[in-house]
């Protein structure tokens, strides 16, 4: 079975579409075998998307290990001035991210990277927001923290979402060496949303 940080190009199809209520409104995304959360949307990015999808994040924004699109895509729909790239080594969540913003009507705002971590992402952001691989190891997750310092804009922030089980507490402790603040905005099932601030 292939891992969502993976390209796994023997992994077969399964069209699978992801229905669920956000913010009072009603979404589809097209989803697969091979990526993360593939049936549903997962309980930590839908605390995330509550928690920040109406606050101002500025105007660029990158979603660092996109999946199929689900933070970015929606953060698009939220904000009609919003310019999001989207970013991720999968090419099969790429493929399905692009789907999905045509579905939303947010193509035109939204620019789609095959990238690993930071390799392929030139430009800087107001803000960085991911739903870190986990199980990717720290080696990848902690290079995506480190990084977002020389992709940040001044005064721009680092948005995550961990659960407390998959190290919460070291995540921020270890985000605490990289920014002069830290700050945890909410927390739900044991996951916590940590903003970090340049």
């Amino acid at each position: 079975m292939g891992h969502y940080f993976e390209n796994d190009e023997s992994l077969t199809h399964e069209n699978i579409l992801q229905h669920f209520s956000l913010l009072g409104e009603s979404f589809t995304l097209h989803s697969d075998r091979g990526v993360f959360s593939k049936d549903a949307l997962d309980d930590g990015t839908r605390l995330l998307l509550e928690t920040i999808a109406k606050t101002d994040l500025g105007d660029e924004i990158l979603d660092l290990g996109c999946g199929i699109g689900t933070i970015g895509l929606l953060l698009a729909h939220f904000g009609e001035k919003r310019h999001l790239t989207l970013a991720d080594v999968n090419r099969r969540a790429l493929d399905l991210a692009r789907t999905n913003a045509s579905t939303l009507g947010v193509g035109d705002r939204v620019e789609i990277r095959e990238s690993d971590v930071y390799a392929n992402i030139p430009t800087s952001f107001d803000t960085i927001v991911t739903n870190p691989p986990i199980r990717a190891g720290k080696k990848v997750t902690y290079a995506m923290y480190a990084g977002a310092i020389s992709h940040l804009n001044e005064g721009g922030r680092l948005i995550l979402v961990i659960r407390k089980q998959q190290g919460a507490s070291s995540c921020e402790a270890y985000l605490k060496t990289l920014f002069p603040s830290v700050e945890k905005v909410a927390q739900h099932k044991g996951f916590r949303i940590l903003i970090a601030k340049k």
